[in-house]
């Protein structure tokens, strides 16, 4: 039987729930693009079966971030999906901070294996620094879905060189993200 993989595109088109700006992007274009060229390599293994959290560019859930958050919790809980990766691109009032990191529910767990393994795929495909994982059990997203959960962090959009690379090369974060779940399945 195929591992289900959810992949959340985190945030919205437009607002409610829009994503951080920086270096003339925007986060939910990065994520939407990440994601689904992630998918793509997932649906193309047999091992996995995939499904995204905005199918199309267009996509937005809920009218409210609530209802936003909400609406992807639950779409993967439904649908049953045995793990779950929130994909973002992370802001900073420090322009020179950069790399990739991961945010877990709670430590020694299958989804800080996973998050690490993630991080490090997109640390050694994109040359970005690995900047670990770390705990947030007050992340909706962790905090109410029913399988393994993690968020990453994919690089800062406040950085000149992560927003360049996320932008013109995501397939680099995809080959990493998709790199990093295929170690965690011992796949590779």
């Amino acid at each position: 039987m195929a591992i289900r993989i959810y992949i959340d595109q985190g945030h919205n088109p437009q607002n409610p729930n829009a994503g951080a700006e920086g270096n003339g992007l925007r986060e939910q274009d990065l994520t939407y693009e990440i994601g689904r060229l992630t998918a793509d390599l997932l649906a193309a293994n047999p091992n996995f079966e995939v499904r995204l959290s905005r199918p199309t560019p267009e996509t937005s859930l809920g009218t409210t971030n609530a209802e936003s958050l909400a609406a992807r919790v639950n779409d993967a809980n439904q649908w049953g999906a045995d793990y779950f990766i929130s994909l973002h691109a992370n802001a900073s009032t420090i322009t020179s901070a950069s790399g990739a990191e991961g945010y877990i529910y709670r430590a020694d767990s299958p989804a800080e294996d996973l998050s690490e393994d993630i991080v490090e795929g997109i640390s050694e495909a994109t040359g970005l620094a690995d900047r670990g994982v770390f705990v947030r059990p007050s992340l909706y997203v962790l905090r109410r879905t029913q399988m393994p959960s993690t968020l990453i962090e994919m690089g800062f959009i406040t950085n000149a060189v992560d927003a360049t690379l996320m932008s013109q090369n995501p397939g680099l974060f995809a080959e990493g993200i998709y790199n990093g779940i295929l170690e965690y399945f011992n796949l590779d």
